[in-house]
């Protein structure tokens, strides 16, 4: 199918509907190849339209030529469970000039799960209605996966969340940098984070997503706070969640355990990068000796390209615990005192050796020779060799913006950080433009 010019009116649209698809199953995608060239051949867009609904949901759209090529594009529809159709709308403002084009539309793992006979199997779930047999890690993950519901029939509310109604009993980290933000429909910045949540698989459903535009700067971080759970000790804890990380900025995702509340707790998973512009689930198998609490953390590229979704979270063989984590002591034995100097007859211009009272020139401490037994004169100094394998930088800091001289109009922004770096840290693309191994080893 392609579009033909057929008047001269400024603003144009031309629609293609598909007939009506009464519903779809959890794994539904849909895909076609579109072709889209011209100077001036103008924007085009997918839209889901469900019945009972009067907003549109916009599930894909290209906005200007993309060359003398036939492309695919792919679509995760999920869950449909009220009848819809599909409208391709062809937007076009004054000089329409180009080829606009659609073509091999497939649906692809739309059907409902086939009825069985019997569901024996201990890790198997027989849907009541339906009478298919799907596997019991699918219960209560806030999705149909029967296609009557009653694999979400009966599920602990406090131990899933949807984002429909607000946070549940997740919470918002008062030490991150930024806050998530509860969201429906499209993020803001285009070509990054999704167009729809993944609950409803419409622009109605909610879901929270990480901001990486402006003021937020490269590697801050937004952590979401479970409750707090029991130990796990003889069965699993199951935790589920769902995904997107779309976008050429797009950083970091991870999940961590902890045990003891001011902590970052224990690394339990993490994603890098562009993972396309489709919901993912994930699931992670908990077990704890402790009560512990659940950390998601986001963390923002060196872009406005880099959202980050979550949606439909839910604990599967977890019970809540009632009481705190423990806490622990930050202040650290390791406080320099300033030691007092032991019995010498040294003058203010000389240097007192800290081990033996040895009396050296001042003009001795910190040439790069060490005078005194213990080096004690080369002890605050500039280090002969430094390597940056301590994570103290051996005394190089960088300095704050009142300390950088007034003169030098090229320090007045400091948009740029020195950063710690590993070849063994880069995520995809950053090998264009990272060492892939540092100088010393």
């Amino acid at each position: 199918m392609f579009i033909l010019k057929n008047g001269s009116s400024f603003s144009q649209v031309a629609q293609l509907r598909s007939p009506k698809f009464r519903q779809t199953g959890s794994n539904c995608t849909f895909s076609f190849w579109y072709y889209n060239y011209g100077e001036s051949v103008g924007a085009a867009e997918m839209q889901l339209l469900v019945d009972g609904l009067k907003q549109p949901t916009v599930l894909w759209r290209t906005y200007y030529s993309e060359g003398n090529q036939w492309l695919k594009a792919v679509i995760q529809l999920g869950r449909l469970p009220h009848p819809f159709q599909l409208s391709l709308d062809k937007i076009s403002l004054g000089v329409y000039d180009g080829v606009s084009a659609i073509d091999d539309i497939i649906f692809e793992n739309c059907a409902l799960p086939p009825p069985a006979l019997s569901c024996e199997g201990p890790s198997d779930f027989w849907c009541r209605d339906t009478k298919a047999c799907i596997d019991n890690l699918l219960v209560c993950d806030l999705v149909d996966d029967c296609g009557d519901g009653t694999d979400e029939d009966n599920c602990n509310p406090d131990l899933q969340c949807n984002f429909e109604n607000g946070l549940c009993n997740w919470e918002q980290d008062v030490e991150d940098d930024f806050d998530w933000i509860r969201i429906r429909g499209p993020t803001p910045t285009v070509n990054t984070g999704p167009l729809k949540d993944h609950t409803t698989g419409t622009a109605r459903g909610y879901y929270l997503y990480m901001e990486s535009s402006e003021p937020h700067e490269f590697q801050d971080k937004a952590v979401l706070l479970s409750p707090l759970f029991n130990p796990s000790f003889n069965r699993t804890c199951i935790f589920r969640f769902h995904y997107h990380m779309f976008g050429k900025q797009v950083y970091k995702l991870s999940v961590s355990q902890r045990t003891v509340s001011n902590t970052k707790g224990r690394l339990l998973w993490y994603k890098f990068g562009n993972q396309g512009n489709r919901w993912i689930k994930q699931t992670l198998y908990i077990s704890s000796s402790k009560p512990f609490q659940i950390l998601v953390k986001a963390t923002v590229g060196d872009g406005f390209t880099g959202d980050i979704g979550l949606d439909d979270m839910s604990f599967l063989g977890c019970t809540l615990y009632h009481g705190n984590l423990p806490t622990i002591s930050t202040t650290t034995s390791g406080t320099s005192v300033p030691a007092t100097l032991p019995m010498n007859n040294c003058t203010e211009k000389e240097f007192v050796c800290r081990a033996s009272g040895l009396c050296i020139q001042m003009i001795q401490k910190c040439d790069f020779r060490p005078d005194c037994s213990d080096k004690s004169d080369e002890s605050a100094c500039v280090k002969e060799v430094c390597n940056f394998e301590d994570r103290n930088q051996c005394g190089w800091y960088q300095p704050a913006l009142d300390q950088m001289p007034e003169t030098d109009s090229i320090h007045t922004t400091n948009i740029f950080k020195w950063e710690f770096g590993r070849g063994a840290n880069l995520y995809p693309g950053q090998e264009k433009h990272f060492p892939l191994i540092d100088h010393t080893t």
